[in-house]
């Protein structure tokens, strides 16, 4: 499939006498391709797209779409103003719904029919989340922040009175999730009635008295919400708030009539571990799921479940699959789901039976980062590669697939693609360990590259064969640097023992793996400078890096390290989702057992750092706090190991705007050109 993938691209792209590689600038300009959705008739493809204005420093979306009924249908932009228009999806009687800003600052739904004309306004001046159009398209579940208790969606929070300073009170965690400080609201449902078109009203909230987000924050989305068949009952996924929710991952699967008419009820009750992402079947039987076992673990396998709707009886259908399940939708006839999971490298579509839980790889090589179901069989995904960003493809029942757009060929012709390979080799406790080398395209034969080994976070997570517009693997091979990365122990998609074993053992059989796969790398790939290697990595590759100063301390030309824990005491303390760090060092509070903590701490070898080092930090960063990034400035200063701090007052734990990616990359290759003596231009 790589190669399929590989001519496919290759053959969109224009030519050109003089190929280039690929640059930061390149990356950022990119169109970016959204999850597509398929109208009822199975006609029309829609998704929202993502352009970048480099001016006002951020990206805009607009709504596309593709007539699947000629084979020589090509995409057009649709139903789009300069306002933002995003998240499309379709109602019973084919109509598009999406949300839009195009009547000011308020994100409201807006619905426009596949034949033309002017979209019309749906609802009224609320500033929504997101919305959900009942099986019958007789009501709207829609979400947004507000107030704790919020009856429905006119209620708005207090104003501080006029003398109030502006000091915030707390008396419970969280305070702070992700980037933004607690205020007292919540994203919660409310369902408003829809007639000829427009959702009359405010609605009303079907959360009776729970307290909690949902969707989930701060990456829930939709796919923890579901109509049940009848349009009667909505089920939804949440945490309960409270005292504990920063030490929980008990999601639960909630049912509550969408009338309002009584208070949900917790159909997972007795499972402490996660619950989300329920789906309804087509006919109405059945209500699927993912769960998790153990409690606090926020990367146990999640396996696949389903509830009888009719008797409440609930089994799991893929306990025997040693893979953990991500997305999930129903096949037409209610006998399958297809789902996505990560697997060795890739994140590949299957086909789950119901009656027997029998597991069907459907695609190749590379990502799938989002899908639809075709109404009379087949499926519609976004697919993307190391080498490859997102783009539409085609799936039918008989095997055959085809591309169905290249977003990016205009943008991308002339540009010549580096040469990937995958390789394994015995790690840490003699298991398999995988990896992938990037040979720079323009390198001359017989020539070596310098090389950055790029260490991924997580823990528990891949640089899988998939795109990115973070950390891009092509960006550094365009700069003339090979690329080698190890999915050590703790990585994702080779079975939950293997993602389990990072657990206490930080920096053990993980900075093993990455000695013996660097090792490995170097005498399999000739095109490697072995002698010319900076290191670089975010998150726990931030740790890692801050570990490797003084744990493997003679390897490295240099270092750049981004929103990595340097000081694992401060870390338990000052981090908001308390549940991870603690699970990762024996589900104990610090105080409870110091030694978890400081076994892997770098603080501790502070005193054998001396590898030069970049630190990149944010403000708006509370997952690992900007301080753990100063501290590490700090010791290097101390230690009078050359060193740069870079800190951006308006990221997170990811650096998403699109000058400030210029800027870290800009910093990034200028660091390590200067400690490799690199001269890529």
């Amino acid at each position: 499939m790589q190669k399929f993938l590989a001519t496919a691209f290759a053959a969109t792209l224009a030519t050109s006498a003089l190929a280039r590689p690929f640059t930061p600038q390149d990356m950022v300009s990119l169109s970016r391709v959204g999850a597509p959705v398929v109208s009822p008739d199975g006609r029309w493809l829609v998704w929202d797209q993502r352009e970048t204005d480099l001016a006002a420093n951020k990206g805009r979306h607009d709504l596309w779409r593709l007539d699947l009924k000629p084979k020589t249908g090509a995409p057009e932009k649709f139903a789009s103003t300069d306002a933002e228009e995003s998240d499309p999806a379709f109602g019973p009687d084919g109509n598009l719904y999406f949300l839009s800003n195009r009547k000011g600052d308020v994100s409201a739904v807006w619905r426009v029919s596949m034949a033309g004309g002017a979209p019309t306004r749906v609802t009224g001046d609320y500033d929504l989340s997101g919305f959900k159009i009942s099986p019958k398209g007789d009501a709207i579940l829609v979400w947004a922040d507000k107030p704790v208790g919020a009856a429905n969606l006119d209620v708005k929070a207090p104003e501080k009175p006029k003398d109030a300073g502006s000091g915030r009170t707390f008396d419970q965690l969280f305070i702070r999730h992700w980037d933004v400080w607690a205020d007292g609201q919540r994203s919660q449902l409310f369902v408003i009635p829809l007639a000829d078109g427009k959702a009359g009203g405010p609605g009303h909230a079907i959360e009776g008295a729970l307290v909690g987000d949902t969707p989930s924050k701060p990456f829930g989305d939709g796919s923890e919400l579901a109509w049940s068949a009848d349009g009667k009952t909505i089920y939804f996924t949440l945490r309960e708030a409270g005292r504990t929710e920063p030490l929980s991952t008990n999601l639960d699967i909630f049912a509550a009539p969408a009338d309002g008419s009584a208070p949900p009820t917790n159909l997972t009750i007795g499972n402490k571990a996660t619950d989300t992402a329920p789906a309804v079947s087509p006919d109405g039987r059945w209500l699927a799921w993912t769960a998790m076992k153990r409690a606090t673990y926020e990367a146990d396998r999640l396996v696949l479940w389903v509830r009888d709707l009719r008797t409440g009886q609930a089994h799991a259908v893929t306990e025997g699959w040693d893979r953990s399940v991500g997305s999930l939708k129903w096949a037409p006839n209610s006998a399958s789901l297809y789902v996505t999971a990560e697997d060795t490298l890739d994140v590949p579509l299957f086909r789950v039976d119901l009656a027997d839980g029998k597991v069907h790889r459907l695609t190749g090589e590379g990502h799938v980062a989002a899908f639809d179901v075709l109404p009379k069989g087949g499926l519609v995904y976004s697919l993307d590669t190391l080498t490859a960003p997102d783009d539409l493809w085609m799936w039918l029942p008989n095997g055959k697939v085809s591309r169905l757009t290249s977003v990016n060929a205009a943008k991308l012709a002339g540009i010549d693609l580096p040469i990937v390979t995958r390789y394994n080799f015995k790690g840490a406790n003699g298991d398999t360990v995988w990896g992938f080398a990037m040979k720079p395209a323009q390198l001359v034969a017989g020539a070596k590259a310098p090389v950055a080994f790029l260490v991924h976070g997580g823990p528990q997570g891949s640089f899988n064969d998939s795109w990115s517009y973070r950390w891009n693997p092509m960006a550094w091979a365009g700069h003339g640097y090979a690329v080698v990365s190890v999915d050590f122990h703790g990585s994702t998609g080779y079975g939950q023992a293997f993602t389990d074993a990072i657990r206490n053992n930080w920096g053990g059989w993980p900075l093993t793996d990455l000695k013996d796969g660097l090792k490995a790398a170097a005498e399999r790939f000739d095109f490697l400078d072995a002698d010319n290697v900076c290191a670089a990595g975010g998150s726990y590759g931030g740790y890692m890096m801050n570990w490797i100063e003084g744990n493997w301390p003679d390897r490295f030309r240099c270092i750049v390290q981004h929103d990595g824990v340097f000081d694992a005491r401060a870390m338990a303390y000052e981090t908001e989702e308390l549940w991870f760090d603690e699970w990762e060092h024996g589900a104990h509070a610090y105080y409870e057992d110091p030694a978890a903590f400081e076994k892997w701490n770098p603080v501790n070898h502070v005193d054998k750092w001396k590898t030069p080092q970049l630190v990149i930090t944010s403000e708006k960063d509370f997952r690992i706090p900007y301080t753990q990034g100063i501290a590490a400035f700090t010791a290097l200063q101390r230690r009078n190991v050359p060193s740069k701090l870079l800190i951006f007052p308006d990221e997170n734990h990811w650096v998403l705007k699109p000058k400030n990616s210029l800027q870290w990359y800009r910093s990034v290759f200028g660091w390590m050109d200067k400690w490799t003596g690199n001269k890529a231009e």
